[in-house]
C-alpha cells in the first residue's frame, strides 16, 4: 500500500506532511463531548465525521438494527425481485413473538392475515413493528434466522459494513446483533441517498394499521427544525439509541447515539450533537471534480506513473470559525499495473482531521498509461524485487 501526504490549507497551499498518524485516540472537537457511550456526527453528501466517540465500539444495535432489514427489502424492491403490492401471509410465530402478544413494539398485525409490502414496511418503520419486520423476513427468506445471518450479513459486506452481525430482523436481544455507530451512519447514509422515495417513510409522523393508530417513536420529528428520520432503539443490554437525521439550510447531518440510560438523554443528545454540527461547520472544496490530487506509481508502464483525479468535487466539513489543521493522504495499492484505462478506480484520498479520519473519496487514473516495452518491464521487476529484498530484510531487524 502507498501513501502520499499531503497537509491542506485554506490559502490554497498543498505540501508534504509526516506520514505518521495518530493512533485511536480521539481528539474532542471544537470543545464539544457527547455524554453518550458511542456517538457520531456526519455530513451526509461527503461522509464528512464532524464528530466521534468509540464510533468502532460494537454494541446491541436493538431497533436501530431495523435499518438493515429495511435496506434489504428496498434492495430487493429495487431489483424486482419484491413489489409493495406482494402480499406476505402472517404466520403464528411472527404474531406470537412480535405482535400483540408480545408484548413489544408491533404493527398488531393479525395472525394468519395477508398484508402488502408496502404496509409492512410502514409498520417496521414508523411503528417499529417485530411482528411487521418477522414477516417479511419469513416471506423472502423462508425465516428468519436465514434472513438475518445470510442475507442481511451479505448485504452488509456488499455495502462495507464489515463489523456488523445479524441475529434476527428485529433488533431483539440476540448475542450476534452487534453494530457500531459508524456503521449504523453510513447504512442511514446509504438509504437517504440510495432510496429518497423509501425514506420518506422515515419522516412521516404516524401510522394506523388494523384500527390502532400509532405515532412515529422518533422524538426529533417533533423538537428539531428539518428532522425527518430515522430510528430509535432499546434494549436492556445496548442502552437507549437514535439514529437521527436532519436538513437546515441544505445540509443534512446523521447523528448516532447509543448505549444511554434514558430515552429523555437519547433525544436530547442527538438534539444537541445536530445542533451543534448545523450551528459550527460548513462544507469547503479541498479538491475540484478533475482537478489533480496526486501520482500513483506504475508497473510495467510507458509511464512510470499516472495521475489521479476525483469525478465528483472533493469537499470536506470544517469548522466555520475554527483553524482546523487538516491531512490528506492519497491510499492505493501499488505500483499500479500497466495498462491503465481512464477513469479506473486506482484508489481513495482520506483527510484527517487531527486524529481523526474526517472523510474518504475514490481516486480514478486522469489518462491511460499503456502497456510499456519488455525492457521497461523487465526495468520495472528488477526494480521492484530489490525493492521486495530491502523491506524483508527491514522487517527483519
Amino acid at each position: 500500500m502507498a501513501l502520499l501526504a499531503l497537509a491542506v490549507g485554506w490559502g490554497g497551499v498543498v505540501y508534504a506532511a509526516n506520514n505518521s498518524v495518530q493512533g485511536a485516540k480521539k481528539e474532542v472537537e471544537g470543545g464539544f463531548d457527547g455524554d453518550a457511550p458511542t456517538a457520531i456526527l456526519i455530513e451526509a453528501s461527503s461522509g464528512s465525521v464532524l464528530f466521534e466517540k468509540n464510533a468502532d465500539e460494537l454494541r446491541a444495535p436493538s431497533s436501530m438494527l431495523k435499518l438493515m432489514t429495511a435496506e434489504v427489502v428496498f434492495n430487493a424492491i429495487k431489483k424486482g425481485e419484491v413489489k409493495l403490492t406482494d402480499e406476505y401471509r402472517v404466520s403464528e410465530n411472527a404474531w406470537r413473538r412480535g405482535g400483540a402478544p408480545s408484548g413489544g413494539s408491533t404493527m398488531f398485525a393479525a395472525i394468519h392475515s395477508k398484508i402488502p409490502v408496502d404496509d409492512l414496511l410502514r409498520g417496521a418503520i414508523i411503528q417499529s413493528g417485530n411482528d411487521a419486520c418477522m414477516v417479511l423476513a419469513e416471506a423472502i427468506a423462508g425465516n428468519e434466522r436465514t434472513f438475518a445471518t445470510e442475507m442481511m450479513t451479505k448485504r452488509a459486506r456488499e455495502l462495507g459494513l464489515t463489523k456488523s452481525t445479524f441475529g434476527n430482523s428485529t433488533g431483539l436481544p440476540d448475542p450476534a446483533n452487534k453494530m457500531t455507530a459508524r456503521e449504523l451512519a453510513r447504512l442511514a447514509r446509504h438509504i437517504i441517498q440510495t432510496y429518497p422515495d423509501f425514506y420518506k417513510l422515515f419522516g412521516e409522523r404516524e401510522y394506523t394499521w388494523n384500527k390502532i393508530r400509532q405515532q412515529n417513536r422518533n422524538p426529533l420529528l417533533n423538537s428539531l427544525e428539518g428532522a425527518d428520520g430515522l430510528k430509535t432503539g432499546h434494549t436492556k443490554d445496548g442502552g437507549y439509541g437514535l439514529v437521527g437525521s436532519a436538513v437546515q439550510n441544505g445540509l443534512r447531518l446523521i447523528v448516532v447515539v447509543n448505549g444511554l440510560d434514558d430515552p429523555d438523554d437519547r433525544a436530547s443528545e442527538a438534539r444537541k450533537m445536530l445542533e451543534w454540527g448545523f450551528r459550527n461547520f460548513e462544507a469547503r472544496t479541498l479538491f475540484a471534480a478533475q482537478q489533480s490530487v496526486g501520482w500513483a506509481k506504475v508497473f510495467g508502464g510507458e509511464s512510470r506513473s499516472v495521475k489521479l483525479t476525483s469525478a465528483e468535487p472533493i469537499k470536506v466539513m470544517v469548522q466555520k470559525n475554527g483553524t482546523d489543521k487538516l491531512i490528506a493522504r492519497v491510499v492505493y495499492n501499488g505500483p499500479v499495473r500497466a495498462p491503465i484505462e481512464t477513469g479506473q478506480r486506482i484508489g481513495s484520498v482520506k483527510v484527517w482531521r487531527g486524529a481523526n479520519l474526517a472523510m474518504e473519496a475514490p481516486l480514478i487514473a486522469a489518462e491511460p498509461v499503456a502497456r510499456g516495452s519488455t525492457m521497461r518491464r523487465a526495468i520495472d521487476g528488477a526494480s521492484e524485487l530489490v525493492i521486495g529484498m530491502f523491506r524483508a530484510g527491514a522487517e527483519k531487524l
